[in-house]
C-alpha cells in the first residue's frame, strides 16, 4: 500500500466505507505533512542524486575507455610506419585527453537534463493536456483529442461508490432533479485544463461526506463533452453540466497579473444566480485546485444572516493592495467603501444565499465594476483600477457585507504566489479544506517532481494516472 495513503487512512476501500470521523483524518493529514517534511525530501533527493551519479560515472568510463583505445590503435599504426618519434606520444596523448574532456563535458550536461533542480523550472500553471480525455473503461473524446492531442496509457480511473450513512436522508429517486429540498448543491467549474483539478475536488468532498448520495454538483463548462468523463468516473453521481457561454464575459475583462486569471471561465460563478434552477435556493461554490477534508455539509448549514455572501474573512491583511493607486487616488471611487469595514476574503470558497442575490441584482453590480476597470485600462482611458482577475469586483460588492466563516474552511494560498508560486506552509488552526490558491497546482508540482511538502496532501484525491488494462 502507498505510505501516504496509509499514513492518512485513506485507502479506496477505507474511503467507501460509510461514515467516516473528520477530525482523526484531518490530524491524519498533519501527521502525513510532518512525516514529509522529515523524510520526503530527502530520500527523493538521495535517490536522484544516486541515479545521476552513476549514470555520469558510466558515460566517463565509457568515453575514457575509448579514448585510451583510440590512442593504443594510434601508436601501434605509428610503429608499423616508423614514425615514432615523441611528437606522435605528444598528439596521441593530447587527443585522449580532447576525447576525455568532452566525456566530462557530456557527462555535466546528462546530469542537467537529468536534475529537475538544475532546470529553469517553469511557472506552476495548470497545463492543458488532453489526454486528460481518456475515460475510465476505455471511452475517448475524440473531438477534443483532436483539437489537444493525447498521451497514451493515463486517464482517469474509476472512484470507488459512497454511500449514505445510516442517519442520512434517503435521495430522491430522480438523481438528475436538483430541486430535492435535503440536497447540498456544490458548484464547481469543468474545464480542459483544470479536470483533473476538479475531479479531485468532487472524490475528496464525497470521501469525507457523511450523506455523500445527498451532495448534487452543479458543473459550469464551456466545452463540450466533459460531462461524459465524470459520468464515468463516478457513476451514480448527481449532477447537472451547464454551458457558460465565454462570449457572455469576455468583452469585460481586462488583462491580469497572470494570463490563467483571464479566463472567461473564472466569471462563471458570478452568474450562479443566473444559470442555476430557480428551485435552487443555496449554493456552496469551490474552486478547481483544492480539496475538502471534512463532511461538506457543516459548510452548508453555516447561517448567512441577512447576507448573500459567506466566506472566510481576513481583515489583517493589507486590503489597499487589491486596488491600483488610482483607484484610492479618486475620492468617486474609494468611496465604494464608505461606511463599511472592508476585509479581503477568498472568493473560491464561497456559501452563496442565490434568492438574496437575484433580488438584489448582484450579477449587475459586479459587471459595472469590470465595466470601470475596461474603461480605464483602454487606450488614452484614465488607468485601471486593479491588477487581479475576478477577486476585485466581488470586492467592490461583498467587502464589508460578508457572513464570516471559519478559516478552517479554506486553507488558502498554498499554490504560492500569483508569479512565482513559490512553497507555504499551512495558517495556524485547523483544517477543514485546504486550498491551493496562486500560481502552483499540486499535480503539476507533483508531475514534475518538484512538489511542495503539502502537494502530498492533495495526491489521495488524484484519480489520474495509468489506465488499467
Amino acid at each position: 500500500m502507498d505510505s501516504s495513503r496509509s499514513l492518512l487512512g485513506l485507502s479506496p476501500r477505507a474511503i467507501a466505507s460509510g461514515p467516516r470521523d473528520s477530525t482523526t483524518e484531518s490530524v491524519g493529514l498533519l501527521r502525513l505533512l510532518d512525516c514529509d517534511r522529515e523524510r520526503g525530501a530527502f530520500s527523493s533527493s538521495f535517490a536522484l542524486a544516486g541515479i545521476r551519479g552513476s549514470l555520469a560515472l558510466l558515460l566517463v568510463s565509457a568515453l575514457a575507455r575509448l579514448a585510451d583505445l583510440f590512442d593504443f590503435k594510434t601508436r601501434r599504426h605509428r610503429r608499423r610506419k616508423g614514425c615514432g618519434g615523441g611528437g606522435g606520444r605528444r598528439d596521441g596523448g593530447t587527443m585522449r585527453w580532447v576525447v576525455r574532456l568532452s566525456g566530462m563535458c557530456s557527462a555535466a550536461l546528462v546530469m542537467v537534463l537529468l536534475s529537475p533542480s538544475l532546470q529553469a523550472f517553469p511557472p506552476a500553471e495548470a497545463i492543458r493536456s488532453s489526454h486528460y480525455l481518456r475515460f475510465p473503461g476505455g471511452g475517448y473524446n475524440h473531438q477534443l483529442a483532436a483539437a489537444f492531442g493525447d498521451a497514451d496509457g493515463f486517464g482517469f480511473r474509476r472512484a470507488p461508490s459512497f454511500n449514505n450513512a445510516a442517519e442520512c436522508e434517503p435521495p430522491s429517486v430522480n438523481g438528475t432533479s436538483s430541486c430535492d429540498p435535503s440536497l447540498v448543491h456544490v458548484a464547481i467549474t469543468l474545464d480542459e485544463g483544470y479536470l483533473r483539478g476538479s475531479i479531485a475536488v468532487v472524490h475528496s468532498v464525497l470521501a469525507h461526506a457523511v450523506c455523500p448520495e445527498s451532495v448534487f454538483f452543479h458543473f459550469l463548462v464551456s466545452e463540450a463533452g466533459l460531462e461524459s468523463l465524470v459520468r464515468s468516473t463516478f457513476p451514480g453521481l448527481r449532477f447537472k453540466a451547464y454551458y457558460f457561454d465565454p462570449d457572455r464575459v469576455r468583452g469585460l475583462i481586462s488583462a491580469s497579473v497572470r494570463q490563467a486569471l483571464e479566463q472567461p471561465l473564472n466569471y462563471a460563478r458570478n452568474y450562479l444566480a443566473d444559470i442555476l434552477e430557480r428551485c435552487v435556493s443555496r449554493v456552496i461554490y469551490l474552486d478547481s485546485d483544492l480539496v475538502v477534508v471534512d463532511d461538506i455539509a457543516k459548510l452548508w448549514r453555516k447561517g448567512l444572516g441577512s447576507r448573500a455572501v459567506g466566506a472566510p474573512e481576513y481583515c489583517h491583511a493589507n486590503f489597499t493592495k487589491y486596488f491600483t493607486d488610482r483607484f484610492w487616488s479618486d475620492r468617486r471611487l474609494a468611496s465604494a467603501f464608505a461606511g463599511r469595514r472592508p476585509c479581503y476574503f477568498n472568493t473560491g470558497v464561497m456559501v452563496l444565499d442565490l434568492v438574496r442575490w437575484r433580488g438584489a441584482g448582484y450579477t449587475r453590480r459586479i459587471e459595472r465594476w469590470m465595466e470601470v476597470q475596461k474603461r480605464g485600462a483602454a487606450p488614452g482611458g484614465p488607468g485601471r483600477i486593479y491588477d487581479l482577475g475576478s477577486l476585485p469586483p466581488f470586492l467592490l460588492v461583498f467587502a464589508g457585507h460578508v457572513a464570516p466563516i471559519e478559516h478552517r474552511w479554506n486553507q488558502h494560498g498554498l499554490g504560492g504566489d500569483n508569479i512565482n508560486g513559490s512553497c507555504r506552509d499551512l495558517h495556524p488552526g485547523p483544517v477543514s479544506l485546504l486550498h491551493w490558491s496562486g500560481s502552483g497546482k499540486p499535480w503539476v508540482r507533483l508531475d514534475s517532481n518538484h512538489p511542495c511538502p503539502l502537494d502530498n496532501l492533495w495526491a489521495p484525491y488524484d484519480l489520474y494516472g495509468p489506465a488499467v488494462g
